[in-house]
């Protein structure tokens, strides 16, 4: 039976049967040597003539690059002068006894023994599956699955119910524009892919669920903005009955667990979090995400932070109307109540961002519960009438049946594991990424489709 190459370190003496990809070969004179690559680590393979059978020797011959290997060998200590303990596997090889080839490679497109970040990131992107196979990328999509998981364990162990919400909903603009799935059996209808599951999870409060999380992937329909996703993928968490320093004590418990248990080479530099006010981060750092680090050179160091006391409401860019500046289901501070009738742009919002190296990694608010009060923010903005219960009817309804005060957060997760992993753009943590223009390299999309498939939707392509 097959075991993975890192098993092999203390099996002196012992046949085992590896199957992996062909990393490196060297010929030195009859004898072959390979480096074995599978997911779990790299082993030095050693090929003796005299040690194989003839099939065995008319296949190792064939070998190349990236080929798929299946042998069956002995493992074996190496000489001290031979040792590598630069690799898990440095102190022993594997004495071939047979070999075979499950799967042959053409030449690649670029080396993936090496960092591919000295490769065109257009020709990565094409060939994303090969890319993948290099260590780094390798490495940074196991800590991404070991943070999901510390993530779903830790609030589970906190009697939140992971739920998943709909993917295809109807358009309630909270800001960016959405992206649009015409419906076959509603002419003229049209879902959109949701931003976020941000009124699915105030309604789950609404239901009694209480502790709400799910790793959920939202959509943005964005101009090219860097390393922007229109795809990407948030921890996101409602709870009911909790006020704001409760939710931000949760948070912060949580993410310094986080690091010592998934990230114990990096260090928090101050716990608790520092709290700044949105006022004194614009004063003091120009921005409402400062880098508080004491040594910016020191790549293990984390220097988390609150942002909080946020406006309500911020001047639209493009005209003179207010705008909401997290979304509209976010609570004002009950001191600025009053304001609301004389002075909006004064009133402070119930909202939290969390801050990191010089990055927003999380952002949440209370929300309003009041059907009143929530009408009464959709008015400031200037959402009409029929607009509000056209758009929002379901859930200015909702809050009409007895609604418990609620609140949450919702963490970026392609940001967070991007720091953690010490990577600058956040395509270097995600599988199958987009350009920075939302194309698809290696899918080729987006791409046209048939004119019966446009029909079958109710488009006619101008």
């Amino acid at each position: 039976m097959r075991i993975p190459i890192i098993e092999t370190v203390g099996k002196v003496g012992v046949e085992v049967i590896l199957k992996g990809w062909v990393n490196a070969r060297r010929d030195m004179g009859k004898i072959v040597f390979l480096d074995l690559r599978d997911r779990s680590a790299v082993a030095q393979i050693v090929g003796v003539p005299a040690e194989m059978d003839e099939k065995s020797l008319e296949e190792i011959k064939r070998v190349r690059l990236e080929y798929l290997v299946e042998l069956r060998g002995i493992v074996q200590a190496r000489s001290e002068k031979q040792k590598n303990l630069e690799m898990p596997t440095g102190t022993i090889e594997i004495l071939v006894k047979e070999i075979k080839i499950i799967s042959e490679s053409q030449a690649m497109p670029f080396d993936v023994s090496q960092d591919t970040r000295i490769i065109s990131e257009e020709l990565r992107l094409k060939y994303r599956y090969l890319d993948i196979r290099s260590e780094r990328l390798k490495k940074n999509l196991e800590m991404r699955h070991k943070m999901n998981q510390f993530l779903r364990n830790y609030l589970t162990e906190k009697n939140f119910w992971e739920i998943e919400t709909p993917y295809i909903t109807k358009g309630t603009p909270e800001g960016a524009r959405e992206f649009l799935v015409p419906s076959r059996l509603h002419p003229g209808n049209f879902y959109v892919l949701p931003q976020s599951p941000q009124q699915f999870k105030q309604l789950l409060m609404v239901a009694g669920v209480e502790k709400y999380f799910q790793i959920a992937r939202c959509f943005r329909d964005e101009d090219n903005r860097g390393d922007r996703q229109p795809e990407f993928t948030q921890l996101d968490m409602e709870m009911s009955f909790l006020e704001e320093k409760d939710i931000r004590s949760l948070i912060e418990e949580m993410t310094i667990e986080l690091v010592e248990k998934v990230f114990p080479h990096l260090h928090i530099s101050q716990i608790p979090f520092p709290v700044l006010t949105y006022a004194e981060a614009m004063e003091k750092y120009g921005n409402d995400k400062p880098d508080l680090r004491k040594d910016k050179k020191d790549k293990t160091e984390l220097a988390f932070g609150w942002i909080v006391d946020f406006p309500l409401f911020v001047k639209s860019e493009t005209d003179d109307c207010l705008v909401a500046s997290h979304h509209p289901f976010t609570r004002p501070q009950d001191s600025d109540l009053e304001l609301l009738d004389t002075a909006p742009e004064k009133v402070k919002a119930c909202a939290y961002d969390l801050a990191l190296n010089g990055f927003e990694i999380a952002g949440g608010s209370l929300r309003i519960f009041d059907h009143a009060l929530q009408k009464k923010i959709f008015q400031i903005l200037g959402v009409s009438e029929e607009d509000i219960n056209i758009r929002f009817g379901h859930i200015l309804e909702a809050f009409t049946f007895g609604v418990p005060p609620h609140g949450g957060i919702a963490f970026g997760l392609d940001r967070l594991i991007a720091i953690l992993q010490g990577e600058e753009n956040i395509r270097e943590v995600i599988a199958f990424p987009k350009t920075g223009d939302a194309r698809d390299l290696m899918m080729g999309a987006p791409s046209t489709l048939p004119e019966q498939a446009l029909k079958d939707v109710h488009i006619k392509s101008i």
